[in-house]
């Protein structure tokens, strides 16, 4: 069972919970649900444009929203909230403003806010790569510049280790190094329990562009619990 379905739909309401917060109609909920995905995508794209690190890691482990009837609330969870507190190119009285100011406007001119006030923070992470969308992004970025699947997961490995993680398991399918026929490897340190619903486990899948194809990249990350 642990291991047929997402191990964090699996374990919603004991170590984990949901991404969203908010209240519909059912005659509203598709609604609600598209502009969720607005908010997500604004900030993604945003970030992917103008923020990204040496490394090509963009550095957003996730977002969480909280809809009320006046006002939205976005909670930017990053490993490297300075990128977002720098100074943009947003001038307000010839002075640059930071760019989340720049982000949050974007944000409401996609949405089209009338009726809401939007509010976004940042809230920065301690061990960025002990989250498995970061740590799925650097492995991306050392795909698209050729190097060894085996020597990425294998470094991926070392940095969720010294984020003090207690087991992690890396996996990648697809048309590796340009073979011609599609296959999975995957590699695992410390323990993974799937299947015990109190060990909370982050997880991630992640869609890379190669030269050769598409490659999707899964990481399961142990960080304690029973």
């Amino acid at each position: 069972m642990g291991q047929r379905i997402n191990p964090l739909g699996f374990r919603l309401g004991t170590t984990q919970s949901h991404y969203s917060f908010w209240f519909a109609q059912p005659k509203n909920y598709s609604e609600s649900l598209q502009e969720d995905q607005k908010i997500r995508d604004c900030i993604k794209n945003y970030v992917q444009k103008t923020v990204k690190i040496s490394s090509g890691v963009e550095g957003i482990a996730r977002i969480k929203l909280q809809k009320k009837i006046d006002l939205i609330r976005v909670t930017i969870y990053t490993g490297f909230p300075k990128l977002l507190t720098e100074e943009g190119k947003l001038l307000i009285e010839g002075k640059p403003r930071p760019r989340i100011e720049e982000l949050q406007m974007n944000v409401q001119k996609k949405l089209n806010c009338v009726n809401k006030k939007l509010k976004i923070t940042i809230s920065g992470i301690a061990n960025p790569y002990g989250h498995p969308t970061i740590l799925a992004e650097f492995i991306a970025g050392q795909l698209k510049n050729r190097v060894s699947f085996r020597k990425a997961m294998k470094k991926a490995i070392e940095l969720a280790n010294q984020a003090g993680t207690k087991g992690v398991q890396v996996q990648i399918a697809g048309r590796i190094d340009g073979k011609e026929i599609a296959r999975v490897e995957w590699i695992r340190e410390g323990r993974v329990p799937l299947q015990t619903i109190r060990a909370k486990i982050d997880y991630c899948c992640y869609t890379v562009r190669t030269i050769y194809g598409v490659l999707g990249i899964k990481i399961w990350i142990f960080v304690n619990g029973e």
